[in-house]
């Protein structure tokens, strides 16, 4: 078995780099294989075969730490930096209150359907130690209000056990396939559907003026292309961010755990809990300044790299001959899935959202940056940008809104 870290490394990256070639190979093949499994679960799924198969040997590997500790705060800084949020409270106030209630949809609707259960079928539900509902319940909530990102980051807070966050990627990838598949379909009756529902689409209108305006000063703008300068300076505030967050988390973890260990219950004495908060508080912070024109320059797509190979690294741990309790998970999501749609609904009912709004606000929590656009350019291609911003804001949000959700499932647990 292979167990030398660069070695491993290595095998890892031409892992990633041979996925993402057949990925974009025009053979019909890896067409129809990757419209059925996407890029990014095959990133995950696939070096979670070498474990399986015992090509490799994990348990002395440093890579999980190294990815954790400072390629994930790493990525989650890019991604933070380019929130808009004046941008986004001008584009007009129903897709963000759609947008905020889905998240709270989110946030109560994990708690709640965990009661559910532990009602009517508390024997299937793993309530001890790592693999604790709750604790893997916490990292979906973090996809689904955030991202990716946000799910690894909660991964390594609430100590999940490997096999529970590979119950609950699967979990994750079958909602996110089914959820977003509805909305597309109802893209198609848009305009049938709110006229039943009797819509003010004016909105809309104000909405895409708007967006129209924006892009038209912004191509006047000539950015020069992405330097050498540009690169490091994008390394410097991501890393820079990075270690000033472990430096925060080193004062504060000892002065909890010595003044108030009784915090212990809210994770206020977790090194990691305060690298993901300060990560992400001063990211927002720095959105406010020139920093965010970074995202111009390529820091998307630096965090996105980043990204694939924290997903990747996170793949090498999961076993898939342990994933045995899939069928309760798979009814739990199905419940809070279903509570998330109904406040949306409800509320777009009660404020007289398009159901253009109501869709884009649901996909942005669900399925995150990586799909909104898809479903709002489905019913608006000059809707795109709004699902962006409001995906990426939810990286921003995510951190600060799971931990409500997980301490809500914790207390449920006790």
């Amino acid at each position: 078995m292979i167990n030398q870290d660069p070695v491993i490394l290595g095998l890892l990256a031409a892992t990633l780099g041979l996925i993402f070639y057949t990925s974009e190979h025009p053979h019909p093949f890896w067409k129809k294989f990757y419209h059925f499994m996407p890029v990014m679960v095959v990133c995950y799924i696939a070096p979670s075969l070498f474990n399986t198969f015992d090509i490799i040997d994990t348990t002395q590997s440093q890579l999980n730490h190294v990815a954790s500790r400072y390629i994930m705060p790493s990525c989650l800084t890019l991604l933070i930096i380019s929130v808009d949020i004046k941008s986004m409270l001008m584009l007009g106030p129903k897709i963000i209150v759609l947008f905020l209630v889905g998240s709270i949809g989110i946030i109560l609707g994990g708690p709640l359907s965990l009661y559910i259960f532990s009602l009517l079928s508390p024997e299937l539900i793993n309530w001890e130690g790592s693999a604790a509902a709750w604790r893997g319940m916490a990292t979906l909530a973090g996809n689904w209000i955030g991202g990716t990102a946000n799910q690894l980051a909660m991964k390594e807070v609430y100590a999940v056990d490997d096999n529970m966050f590979a119950i609950i990627i699967s979990v994750n990838v079958v909602f996110s396939a089914l959820w977003m598949s509805f909305l597309l379909f109802c893209a198609n009756h848009a305009n049938a559907i709110d006229s039943k529902l009797k819509a003010d689409n004016n909105g809309i209108n104000t909405l895409v003026e708007s967006i129209n305006l924006r892009d038209k000063t912004q191509s006047k703008i000539k950015l020069p292309l992405p330097s050498l300068s540009s690169y490091m300076a994008i390394f410097a505030v991501a890393f820079g961010v990075t270690g000033f967050a472990h430096l925060g988390a080193d004062l504060l973890v000892p002065f909890f755990s010595q003044h108030y260990p009784q915090s212990e219950k809210l994770s206020f004495t977790s090194h990691f809990f305060w690298i993901v908060i300060i990560v992400t508080s001063v990211s927002i912070a720095l959105s406010y300044t020139k920093v965010r024109r970074l995202e111009r320059q390529g820091a998307s797509k630096i965090s996105t790299a980043l990204l694939y190979l924290l997903i990747a690294t996170m793949g090498l741990k999961m076993d898939l001959t342990m994933i045995n309790d899939f069928p309760i998970y798979f009814a739990i999501g199905f419940v809070w899935l279903g509570f998330h749609a109904l406040l949306i609904l409800i509320a777009g009912l009660i404020i007289k959202a398009p159901l253009a709004y109501m869709a884009i606000s649901s996909q942005c929590c669900i399925g995150g940056a990586a799909s909104s656009p898809i479903v709002a350019m489905a019913f608006n291609r000059h809707l795109a940008p709004v699902a962006v911003m409001l995906s990426v804001f939810g990286y921003a949000w995510a951190n600060y809104m799971v931990w409500i959700c997980a301490e809500l499932m914790r207390m449920i647990n006790q």
